[in-house]
């Protein structure tokens, strides 16, 4: 990590505005100055810093793991964008549209996919190598659920996230990026107005007693990735604890579309009580040519959808499920037998060795699946800067909601939306004067922390009531259990002035929690199916009804709770405020 700045007094102006709430933690003990702040180190917030240090801003990139170990690093497929002969933006557009279900921000589409291309070759010469034909020396490009042309970018046939995380730390160091790694990110600084004025962190393992420290900046850009440890199996590493979204929500900030959780359809399937990160078959397996099948060898998507097992994941996902219903399994088969070993080993040696190290050989038996919490298509509400509800507080990448994804991501579109948007938002910051951050202003801690057991509760409940299949019934209950472990942990706080103790795990479960109540406040809220959002008791899309977004912020004053509020039609409303940076 770079070294701590100037000590900070005890008691010195550097907790948090906003809505007043923040974490309990100990005052920040160093402090280091920037101009912008990014947090974390996936495609979106290392692109990000590379063209705000490009732009001459000062830049420090806070990250929970090491600079490497970003979400990016576990893509499998590859980024999307029009590249082949005979594909257009527009096609891709299409496509995009089609798979958001409705609810895609039309001209953040066509942002991302007419920006996409050329944003795809800065990459290349920034210094990520794709997989390259041996005839042609093109980009091979594949195919995968939703695409109607071969568009998806590869490298190290299954490594592509791996590939571009490498160039971008590279370029990072090359560049002299300033950094501060294995740093869990807490709550935003704001001074008096409620301007962004820098983050707190805690150091883990490094300093005194919880290693708190803060970086002063005028611009903080969250690219915190996703919020997948919210439930039981995931394909997201341990630390997708939906840290970005919930500090945004505490300074503020409004969040939308939150109940529309991706869930991979061939997540290898380890037994119905495995726990955690579970290895991945990308979808770009079904795109080579792949069958979905049952345990007697039906390809049961065949006339489900035109595209078959490679129509968008909700439709895949919800066709998996069906059948497991239909015969009480527990899971299908993914039958990719007729690649050969040469192929496997070549094309997706990934899996193939995640397989294996799992007692699964795909080269000569079917792969058993089942769907897994994947992706977030909601977030933080941006504009088509990257620019929140939060003067100075900009978001991009998973735990942003750009209007891109709408109700259901368009595979190997997520890469692209944090190059082109970190991009932009770059391109805002680099557009606006230098200036100091100003002075954040002392804010005590105002909501308990969950213990640090709470992590495993929240995510049964979550599993049960909000995964998959969702009903009334189960939403309820699981708005009842979440509230539950809220309350009690609020009595505990108000009548005797008790929390858990601050740390890693305390902190980490408090920030599931928020994002487990928003999102089942919201999924609650929208009684229709639409995208990945699947509601058992009205099975139905209602475009009349429901082709609108629902924002969510938490109240200042009223114990935290939560104010859902519906949009009035499919468009959002614009991100103002009345700091707004834009003049």
């Amino acid at each position: 990590m770079s070294t701590p700045g100037r000590a900070i007094p005890p008691g010195g102006a550097d907790e948090g505005a906003g809505t007043r709430i923040r974490l309990h933690a100990p005052a920040p003990g160093w402090a280091v100055d920037a101009d912008v702040v990014v947090v974390g180190s996936g495609v979106a917030g290392l692109t990000a810093a590379l063209r705000c240090a490009a732009a001459g801003r000062r830049t420090v990139v806070v990250t929970k793991a090491r600079l490497d170990d970003g979400s990016t690093r576990w893509a499998q497929g590859g980024i999307a964008a029009a590249l082949g002969e005979g594909d257009t933006p527009g096609q891709h557009l299409d496509d995009t549209l089609i798979a958001g279900a409705g609810l895609c921000d039309e001209e953040a589409v066509r942002l991302l996919v007419t920006e996409g291309p050329d944003a795809v070759r800065r990459l290349i010469a920034a210094g990520a190598v794709f997989d390259t034909s041996a005839e042609t020396g093109e980009i091979e490009l594949t195919r995968e659920g939703g695409h109607h042309r071969r568009r998806i970018a590869h490298a190290g046939g299954d490594a592509t996230g791996a590939e571009i995380s490498r160039a971008l730390v590279e370029a990072v160091h090359a560049a002299g990026i300033e950094t501060v790694e294995n740093a869990l990110v807490l709550d935003l600084l704001q001074d008096a107005q409620g301007r962004t004025a820098g983050v707190t962190l805690h150091v883990m393992g490094e300093g005194q007693h919880d290693g708190v420290g803060a970086v002063h900046a005028p611009a903080v850009i969250l690219a915190t990735g996703g919020m997948g440890q919210v439930f039981s199996a995931t394909t997201n590493p341990s630390v997708s604890t939906g840290d970005g979204v919930a500090l945004a929500l505490r300074a503020g900030a409004e969040v939308s579309d939150l109940e529309f959780v991706q869930f991979h359809p061939t997540v290898l399937f380890l037994g119905p009580d495995a726990e955690g990160q579970q290895p991945l078959v990308s979808e770009a397996v079904r795109g080579e040519g792949a069958y979905l099948v049952d345990a007697d060898g039906v390809r049961f998507m065949v006339g489900q959808h035109e595209l078959a097992e490679l129509a968008p994941r909700d439709i895949v996902a919800k066709g998996i499920m069906r059948r497991m219903q239909e015969q009480g399994a527990q899971h299908m088969y993914l039958d990719a037998r007729h690649f050969g070993a040469e192929m496997w080993e070549q094309r997706f040696p990934t899996i193939l060795a995640a397989c294996r190290a799992h007692g699964i050989d795909p080269v000569t038996e079917p792969i058993p699946v089942a769907p897994a919490a994947h992706y977030a298509s909601g977030g933080v509400r941006t504009d088509l800067h990257g620019r929140t509800t939060v003067p100075g507080l900009y978001a991009c990448g998973e735990v942003a909601c750009t209007g891109v994804h709408g109700a259901n991501r368009l595979a190997s579109n997520s890469l692209l939306e944090g190059l082109v948007f970190a991009e932009r938002i770059a391109e805002d910051i680099a557009r606006q004067e230098r200036s100091g951050s100003g002075p954040g202003v002392p804010v005590p801690a105002t909501g308990p922390l969950q213990p640090a057991g709470a992590r495993y509760e929240i995510q049964r409940i979550m599993t049960d009531g909000a995964g998959v299949l969702r009903s009334a019934a189960s939403l309820r209950t699981a708005a009842e259990s979440l509230e539950g472990l809220y309350a009690t942990a609020l009595n505990e706080l108000e009548a005797h002035g008790k929390t858990a103790e601050p740390g890693v795990d305390t902190w980490e479960a408090t920030n599931l929690l928020c994002v487990a109540r928003v999102l089942v406040a919201a999924a609650e809220r929208r009684v229709e199916t639409r995208g990945c959002h699947w509601r058992e008791d009205h099975p139905d899309r209602d475009d009349a009804a429901w082709r609108r977004h629902l924002v969510v912020r938490l109240s200042a004053t009223e114990r935290r709770a939560l104010v859902v509020t519906p949009t009035d039609s499919a468009d959002f409303p614009p991100v103002t405020h009345p700091l707004s940076l834009e003049q």
